[in-house]
């Protein structure tokens, strides 16, 4: 298996007690971890947060470079940064959230050995009450390589805190650019587009941490302004129709827009295609 680095960005919204429990998962409990990890402060952090980073420096099995970047300069630059301190070509991504299953990076670098240099995978969601940990729906994109082009028009078609890529492959679609929330997305429909060998693998592999106030965030007036962003990127880099342009203003305009109940039962369906309801 080839090495890689993992990519982790944090911020001041993050949570260190979060943060510490996706360092472990995606680090110390991998039956396949990573060979470094770059780590980037995207802008001033609150002290539980700098305990935390601190915590793990002296912790962590494999070598961790810190990038701290002075100011927050959201998700796109930190990544960039972050990807430009990276030894490896092959990177793989975690947010601070999130949880990594243990086989994660033997089921995805098995696939980067193969040749792909874009690797995804399903996700779980799950959130975390007086109980202990509640798991949630499943969130499998596409796993045909030939399927995936054609979801990407309508659907993101991988879920970006489980990704695994090659930064040769990012860097000849043009890297991270701003595009407000739809950075991910708008650098896979560039990848696609240049003919990257992508797949998803139907395995949860990640788990993703839904909050209360999730679904809320994904509407209003903010959201929709990138959504009308994302949607004009693509209808000017030709990777819509006209009418597949039009059917997404509409579409997942208009999601933005509604109330949060309905958003939150539209959401799988419409914007990540899910399949599978809740297991318990």
């Amino acid at each position: 298996m080839p090495g890689f680095s993992l990519l982790l960005p944090v911020y001041n919204g993050d949570s260190a007690e979060f943060l510490l429990r996706a360092y472990r998962s995606t680090v110390m409990e991998q039956t396949l971890p990573p060979s470094e990890v770059v780590l980037v402060q995207d802008g001033p952090v609150s002290a539980p947060i700098v305990s935390a980073i601190a915590e793990l420096d002296k912790s962590t099995p494999v070598p961790l470079k810190i990038v701290i970047l002075p100011e927050n300069r959201g998700l796109a630059e930190a990544l960039t940064a972050g990807l430009a301190e990276c030894a490896f070509d092959v990177v793989a991504r975690i947010d601070a959230d999130d949880v990594s299953e243990p086989n994660r990076f033997t089921v995805q670098l098995d696939l980067i050995a193969q040749g792909y240099e874009l690797v995804g995978s399903g996700l779980r969601e799950f959130t975390e009450t007086e109980a202990g940990e509640q798991l949630g729906v499943r969130r499998i994109p596409p796993t045909d390589p030939e399927e995936i082009g054609a979801y990407a028009r309508f659907h993101d078609p991988f879920n970006h805190p489980s990704v695994v890529y090659t930064k040769a492959a990012v860097d000849k679609a043009g890297g991270y650019q701003p595009l407000g929330m739809m950075e991910d997305y708008w650098l896979f429909a560039r990848m696609l587009a240049g003919g990257v060998r992508a797949i998803n693998s139907p395995e949860a592999l990640v788990r993703y941490r839904v909050s209360s106030g999730a679904y809320k965030r994904r509407g209003g007036l903010k959201l929709l302004k990138s959504e009308w962003m994302l949607q004009r990127a693509f209808r000017a880099s030709g990777f819509t129709s006209r009418a597949q342009f039009a059917r997404n203003i509409v579409v997942r305009g208009g999601y933005r827009l509604v109330p949060e109940w309905v958003r939150r039962r539209a959401y799988r369906t419409l914007i990540v295609g899910d399949t599978e309801a809740t297991a318990r």
